[in-house]
């Protein structure tokens, strides 16, 4: 598949201008039914005007782009073209000053791309020893039976492991209870309301505040400790504290704070919302449920060490938790800032105006994905492989700014599966399975229980 996305034309070039989509109000558009039904919103453009939809929003024309090809051509522009950094502006107080979307796109690619020595395969091994020892933990105390709130549960265990693997044993050990609290705050900080003005005079704006100045003082507290002991860790810390620039400077700890809670928010939360559609998805579909069991219980049969190498033999599971990401991505769309002129499949972007990739409506396409609206984790197996279609699959985004922790997060979902269907059989209670529209990331709506009762193993 090749490009065909331009910075620039020539002057003979007709480009066309995007299908606008009917309604909204001057100057805020459709900003209104963004609120109330954001993916209702998107879905309807698609409908209404294909593959190409331009409407407003907070002010700014987004068009929304739909298929592999436009994905292709929307994120193969060079980011002085088609900017991530303006679009994404409102979350510089999460991460901070001078961190990821506050700096240039070069210094921004050094300080993402540091991370690469923390997922490499000798460190994912230790992950998943980690991760699985905070899953045993938590369900230790369970019994033979009883009842969790998915949602819930999943974001308390993957605050644990996530803090565990990124942050390292000190926080986990030492910080567990008071990071979990500032964590939350700075979570809750991140809501729609922000691409407006991230700095509006709220309550949850200045919770998430002062939650990212004392998560500052707990990195720091935790690299001068070890810098001073000389201990080091096995941890995603670590290897920001021993990265460099290209220029041979090294990251100061508001840089080392801001980079870690960027890989802390794919860590987490995505993987708490993820992990929870999973068990639900599978729950909702017996036959498979069943098919996962089986496997889990097959593989860990004689032995219950979730070791790296184990996780790669989990098919179906990894289909499931892939599967969960194509029906619910947790990131609904993707924004770019077009810093010039340009176009993309001969539609005419203006400079300033906004482009965007919908994850859930890219994946609801028969025309990519067999049947789209029904759960099928079989698409993934063998003569199908539907999430092989270049930039087809986009749960994880694509092209430079592809999610680069998104091996780790799908370690970390297949293992935590694997802990508990080793363990335990699951059902519904029947509380009612919605979407929260409230977050950015788009998790299930609790309360959502679930029974349990002890396997049966062998």
């Amino acid at each position: 598949m090749t490009t065909t996305a331009r910075a620039r034309t020539t002057a003979s070039t007709v480009l066309r201008k995007p299908p606008r989509l009917e309604g909204g109000f001057p100057f805020i558009g459709h900003t209104i039914d963004f609120a109330r039904d954001p993916v209702g919103l998107l879905q309807r453009a698609y409908d209404e005007c294909g593959r190409v939809a331009q409407f407003k929003l907070f002010g700014k024309s987004v068009t929304l782009f739909t298929g592999p090809e436009a994905h292709e051509s929307l994120f193969r522009l060079p980011d002085e073209v088609l900017s991530p950094t303006e679009a994404y502006k409102m979350m510089i107080p999460v991460f901070g000053k001078g961190v990821v979307y506050d700096t240039t796109p070069e210094r921004m690619y050094e300080q993402l791309h540091m991370m690469h020595p923390a997922l490499r395969q000798n460190r994912m091994r230790t992950y998943t020893d980690i991760i699985a020892d905070e899953t045993n933990q938590m369900i230790a105390d369970w019994g033979d039976t009883g009842q969790i709130e998915v949602c819930g549960f999943f974001g308390t265990l993957t605050s644990f492991t996530s803090s565990r693997c990124l942050l390292g044993e000190e926080f986990r050990n030492e910080m567990s209870e008071e990071f979990a609290r500032v964590y939350a705050d700075l979570e809750a900080g991140i809501v729609p309301i922000a691409y407006i003005n991230a700095h509006l005079p709220i309550p949850a704006f200045r919770k998430r505040d002062a939650a990212r100045k004392r998560l500052g003082e707990m990195v720091s507290t935790i690299v001068e400790r070890r810098r001073t002991s000389g201990i080091s860790g096995e941890d995603f810390t670590q290897t920001l504290m021993e990265s460099k620039y290209s220029d041979g400077s090294m990251l100061t700890n508001h840089e080392i704070t801001g980079i870690l809670i960027a890989n802390m928010f794919a860590g987490h939360h995505t993987s708490s919302v993820t992990t929870a559609w999973s068990l639900l998805e599978l729950l909702r579909a017996p036959d498979y449920y069943a098919k996962v069991c089986a496997e889990v219980r097959d593989r860990f049969a004689d032995s219950e060490e979730y070791g790296f190498s184990a996780m790669r033999d989990l098919e179906r599971t990894e289909w499931a938790i892939k599967e969960a990401l194509r029906i619910h991505p947790p990131l609904f769309m993707l924004f770019r800032a077009a810093m010039q002129d340009c176009e993309i499949l001969g539609y005419q972007i203006k400079k300033g105006d906004w482009v965007s990739v919908s994850p859930i409506v890219a994946h609801r396409e028969d025309a990519v994905f067999r049947n789209a609206l029904e759960y099928d984790p079989e698409r993934y197996g063998p003569g199908r492989e539907e999430d092989r279609v270049p930039f087809a699959y986009v749960s994880f985004g694509g092209g430079r700014h592809k999610c680069l922790g998104n091996a780790f997060a799908l370690l970390q979902m297949k293992t935590i599966m694997a802990v508990l269907l080793n363990n335990y059989d699951f059902e519904l209670v029947g509380d009612p399975i919605t979407t929260d529209f409230e977050r950015v990331v788009l998790g299930p709506k609790p309360p959502i229980h679930v029974r349990y009762r002890k396997g049966q193993r062998g």
